[in-house]
């Protein structure tokens, strides 16, 4: 099942509020993948708050993303 991002927000630290386009908003943690080598640039956190979507996927300069599947997988569900 591939869930494209909607809309997504900044919570405390490196984590998002996710949105999801059947209307699920779930939390992302990404201080969990900044060791693995291409979000590693993610722990500066100015560029870490340049994310955007483009094409239902979360974005950011550079060619770094994480597909929403992942991140539909990965999150916790948040209660709305």
């Amino acid at each position: 099942m591939l869930l494209d991002i909607v809309n997504f927000d900044y919570l405390d630290g490196y984590k998002l509020l996710l949105t999801f386009e059947n209307g699920e908003i779930k939390e992302f943690d990404c201080s969990t993948i900044m060791n693995e080598k291409p979000f590693k640039v993610l722990r500066d956190i100015n560029y870490f708050k340049c994310a955007k979507i483009d094409y239902g996927t979360l974005v950011w300069p550079n060619e770094i993303d994480i597909a929403p599947e992942t991140l539909y997988i990965d999150s916790k569900s948040v209660s709305k």
